[in-house]
């Protein structure tokens, strides 16, 4: 028996009824045309970060700092100065940090040591700062998770938002996120449910909220938005993701920074997400220790403290004097590009500058000025053959600095 055609047998199917469809009506809005420059700015609050009425999230491996900088963080907008390089919009803001998994005196030592370091006391941050920790009694926990799934806590959301007005708080920043839910962390709708109530919470309150996360364990990979821990969701629904990477060896041989120690107080801090702001490129931020006064000798606290830092220039100290006899000492002699050659023009370069060409960090500086002469001008780079006939490149001088 031959099939009947797939249109027939769909007509004579037995279809079930099911419930009447919901009659709806759209309409497309007609766009409404403005004088740009009366359309409102961007409420900015902290530089190009944190943005009124919206979430970011802030990504980090632990040991980096994330709340020293936090600390720090809530300092700059509770003061409305520029400790670490952002612009503060408006003037002093109200902070909240609310803080999961320290507690009181930990939060005191950070606080009081990055005061004590960018010279603040009671009076610059007045009645704008506001601390609270969750081993101390005041916890937070806005959704949980039964047999039934995911539920919100709306009676903490409605507290939240009450406090968060009567405070007239500009900024809230909780930390850790993953201790202010009891969702599984890994089930992306429920996560997305929690970052998204936060989101609401932030448009209605007016006040840019800060989820602090831990990322996976990358084993010295960089961090980037998608390395956070658990759910996607999380950074899907945030406005900006700040993400926190220690500096590592080959930035550091870059920067000319030989101490391993010193590398490891460095780190930088860079929106991964750029939904609302230009790209920027990383911040750079030093961990500096400040002591707190609190003990005799060896028995005193020494706190991390977040303060600004800055990659030397590879051309610090470097003249058109000295370009110009480095020109004179490559004119003189016949050098290769190659950084891996005996006769490589970093050498004759390095004598001139005093720079080591041996070392590490001095080839990476070196290559760094080589190549800026290289492409102002100053030096060229020709073809040519070595004592076995093989064709190299050879550095030769271009524009001489004195012309």
């Amino acid at each position: 028996m031959t099939a009947a055609p797939f249109r027939e047998r769909v007509a004579n199917a037995n279809i079930v009824p099911g419930p009447k469809p919901v009659v709806a009506e759209i309409h497309a809005t007609p766009f409404v045309w403005r004088d740009p420059r009366a359309i409102p700015v961007r409420p900015w609050v902290y530089g190009r970060w944190l943005l009124r009425g919206t979430v970011t999230a802030v990504v980090a491996p632990g040991g980096v700092g994330k709340s020293s900088f936090m600390a720090s963080t809530v300092l700059a907008l509770a003061t409305g100065r520029s400790l670490l390089g952002k612009q503060v919009w408006g003037g002093p803001q109200r902070a909240w940090y609310w803080n999961l998994e320290d507690d009181g005196d930990e939060l005191a030592r950070q606080i009081q040591a990055a005061a004590i370091h960018h010279r603040i006391d009671q009076m610059d941050c007045g009645d704008r700062l506001f601390i609270d920790s969750a081993l101390e009694g005041n916890e937070l926990c806005v959704a949980i998770e039964g047999a039934e799934g995911g539920a919100i806590q709306r009676p903490v959301i409605h507290a939240l938002e009450a406090e968060l007005r009567n405070q007239a708080v500009d900024v809230l920043i909780v930390d850790p996120f993953v201790s202010s839910h009891r969702v599984s962390e890994n089930d992306n709708g429920l996560i997305d449910d929690v970052v998204k109530e936060w989101a609401k919470l932030a448009k209605r309150s007016g006040c840019s909220i800060v989820l602090v996360h831990h990322s996976k364990k990358l084993n010295g990979v960089k961090v980037t938005a998608e390395a956070s821990r658990g759910a996607s969701s999380l950074v899907a629904a945030a406005r900006s993701t700040l993400v926190l990477n220690r500096m590592d060896e080959a930035e550091a041989t870059k920067f000319g920074i030989e101490n391993d120690d010193e590398r490891r107080r460095l780190f930088t801090v860079q929106d991964d997400k750029h939904n609302r702001a230009p790209a920027e490129k990383a911040t750079w931020f030093r961990m500096a220790s400040q002591d707190l006064g609190n003990g005799e000798g060896a028995h005193g606290d020494n706190i991390g403290v977040v303060t600004c830092w800055s990659p030397p220039d590879a051309f610090d100290g470097i003249s058109a004097d000295h370009l110009l006899r480095a020109q004179r000492a490559i004119s003189a002699g016949s050098y290769r590009e190659n950084q891996q050659a005996t006769d490589w023009v970093g050498q004759p370069v390095g004598d001139v500058l005093g720079i080591d060409a041996d070392s590490k960090p001095g080839k990476a500086r070196l290559r760094q000025i080589i190549r800026t002469w290289i492409d102002n001008g100053a030096l060229i780079v020709v073809d040519g053959k070595d004592e076995r006939r093989k064709p190299v490149k050879f550095v030769q001088v271009g524009e001489w600095a004195d012309q």
